[in-house]
């Protein structure tokens, strides 16, 4: 999945934070609730705009980028 179908990001919306794409919900919401020990399926459950197709990209998009972080 390309990050254009993952997330979202306006600068006359909610400040342009990324978005997942078709919501209102930050990513930063997920990075907060798997930091916060929480499960995804909880994330889920709380965010139920968001579908777990979108969220799983999401974490496999940021492993990718540090992956190529670590790399360079």
């Amino acid at each position: 999945m390309h990050k254009s179908s993952v997330f979202h990001s306006d600068p006359e919306s909610l400040g342009g934070t990324v978005v997942f794409k078709g919501t209102s919900v930050a990513l930063q919401n997920l990075i907060d609730y798997l930091a916060g020990g929480e499960s995804l399926n909880e994330f889920l459950h709380q965010f139920p705009s968001v579908n777990r197709e979108q969220a799983q990209a999401s974490l496999a998009l940021a492993r990718e980028a540090l992956e190529a972080l670590v790399a360079a």
